[in-house]
């Protein structure tokens, strides 16, 4: 059982932290080996994700259990929310690399290949000429077309922007205790971020099957694809996490003073969304 020492909460001792270690491991050793081409690769990273899941659907429902049953107080709460603010900016830092990435190799590396630094592109690639997208050197990636922004990605846009709103209505309603409109647009914002996920599917699909862009399409490919399918995989996160929030509202958990569950939810929701911003604007349109 849980504690409280002096009124600050000590957890009990769990395992699931021990289970979460197993699964990323195993997830990452079979991510790497699966990109060399090892065939049992693909096997432990589908086992490392399922320990993962199985981890979160406990440890989660652990901590939901605690929490209904009044185990957590204002200390916990403001731990909570401390962690969840530093797990967010962990975040912020893992796009900014791949954002910068995408920056470096636009603004400096093909510029210097292209002949912008002196020597470099008759040292290097000679004859290489710098513009953007490229595909590499020596046309090593291939000839490929890029998506434009006001297909796909503007729909995508729009859908994001409005998932914002719908999940901030749903928040006023669960301050104001009104459990059927809080409800309503939870499922609004749910059915908003798997259409954006189905969209995004129809995207890559295009790509690969009728634009050659491809993973293997140059800097601009393995960019456009990391940063889109990093975002689109938080979406997924996202449109999970609010998944279990309207299942908990309809069973009527959360009150107008006690919901930080709700709150991180949305925190993050909103964090996707300006990430998208930012990719429609450097991505598709610059």
């Amino acid at each position: 059982m849980s504690e409280a020492h002096g009124g600050y909460y000590v957890p009990h001792g769990t395992y699931w932290p021990i289970v979460g270690s197993i699964g990323l491991t195993a997830l990452l050793v079979g991510v790497a080996n699966f990109l060399n081409g090892w065939n049992a690769g693909e096997i432990l990273m589908v086992a490392g994700f399922a320990i993962i899941l199985f981890m979160m659907f406990g440890w989660f429902g652990t901590v939901i259990r605690e929490s209904e049953s009044g185990m957590y107080d204002e200390q916990v709460d403001r731990s909570f929310r401390w962690g969840m603010g530093w797990f967010i900016f962990s975040e912020v830092m893992f796009f900014a690399a791949f954002f910068g990435a995408l920056f470096y190799a636009r603004i400096y590396s093909v510029p210097w290949l292209g002949g912008g630094d002196p020597g470099t592109n008759e040292f290097l690639w000679n004859g290489f000429e710098a513009m953007w997208p490229t595909n590499g050197p020596g046309d090593i990636g291939g000839k490929f077309e890029t998506i434009g922004a006001w297909g796909i990605p503007a729909i995508n846009t729009l859908l994001l922007l409005s998932s914002g709103v719908t999940v901030t209505f749903a928040h006023w309603a669960l301050k104001k205790n009104q459990r059927t409109p809080l409800v309503l647009w939870l499922l609004a914002t749910v059915a908003l971020g798997f259409t954006f996920l189905g969209l995004q599917i129809m995207e890559y699909m295009h790509a690969y099957h009728e634009l050659n862009l491809t993973l293997g399409s140059g800097i601009y490919g393995s960019t456009f694809f990391m940063l889109t399918g990093f975002h689109g995989f938080h979406v997924t996160i996202g449109a999970i996490m609010l998944t279990v929030i309207m299942l908990r509202s309809m069973k009527g958990h959360f009150t107008p003073d006690h919901h930080f569950a709700f709150e991180g939810v949305a925190w993050y929701w909103h964090f996707v969304d300006v990430v998208w911003l930012g990719l429609f604007i450097f991505v598709y349109i610059l």
